[in-house]
C-alpha cells in the first residue's frame, strides 16, 4: 500500500513538474492599442465550434485546411508569410462561434475549392504579445491568455467588444522559432 502511495505522489509531482516546464506560470501583458487601418485580406477555411469543442476543431480545420492547400496552393500569399486564425460571431448564451483559419493575400484571385475569401475589419485592436514555454503548450496557453483578457482585462479596461469581430492571432515567423510568439489582436471599441 505505501508504494501505491509513493508511485502516485511520484507521479503528481512528475506531472507538476512537467506542466512548469513546458507550460509555466500564466503571463499578463498589457496590450498595444493598434488602429488597423487597411482591412486584411486572407483565403481561408471556416468552422463552426464552441467554447468545449474548440481544441478538438482547431486540429480538425487545419488539417483539412492544409490539405486543401497541399492539393492547389493559395495565390497572391503576403510575404513575408502570415497566417490568421479568427474568432468571430461569438453566442455568448450557447458558447458557439466560427472559427476561420487562412492564409493571408495580397489580392484574393482564383480561390482553391473548398476555401473561401475572407478580410479581417480595419477596427481598433488590443495587440497581446503571447510567448508560450514550449511549441506544446499553445492551446493551453492562448486558452489561459483569452480567459485573462475577456474575464478579466476587457471587464476593466474601459473599452468593450467590438460586434464585427472578436479577435484573431497573427501568426508570421516569430511563430516559427525556438521561442516561438504570436500576437492576439482583440478587437474594441471606446
Amino acid at each position: 500500500m505505501n508504494v501505491v502511495i509513493f508511485l502516485i505522489a511520484l507521479i503528481i509531482l512528475a506531472l507538476i513538474i512537467l506542466y512548469f516546464v513546458f507550460i509555466g506560470r500564466a503571463v499578463r501583458p498589457a496590450p498595444e492599442i493598434v488602429e488597423l487601418k487597411n482591412p486584411i485580406p486572407f483565403v481561408g477555411l471556416s468552422i463552426q465550434t464552441s467554447d468545449k469543442a474548440i481544441y478538438q476543431d482547431v486540429g480538425k480545420v487545419t488539417t483539412e485546411f492544409n490539405r486543401i492547400t497541399k492539393e492547389k496552393p493559395i495565390e497572391n500569399k503576403k510575404k513575408p508569410w502570415a497566417f490568421v486564425a479568427v474568432s468571430k460571431d461569438y453566442d455568448k448564451e450557447k458558447g458557439n462561434f466560427n472559427y476561420i483559419v487562412g492564409e493571408v493575400v495580397n489580392e484574393v484571385k482564383n480561390i482553391p475549392e473548398g476555401l473561401e475569401a475572407f478580410e479581417i475589419p480595419a477596427l481598433t485592436y488590443a495587440v497581446f504579445s503571447i510567448r508560450p514555454k514550449s511549441r506544446i503548450a499553445w492551446g493551453i496557453t492562448m486558452g489561459r491568455m483569452k480567459r485573462y483578457i475577456y474575464t478579466e482585462w476587457l471587464p476593466n479596461s474601459g473599452y468593450k467588444p467590438s460586434d464585427q469581430v472578436g479577435d484573431f492571432e497573427f501568426h508570421d515567423d516569430r511563430s516559427l522559432g525556438k521561442k516561438p510568439e504570436i500576437q492576439l489582436f482583440v478587437a474594441v471599441e471606446d
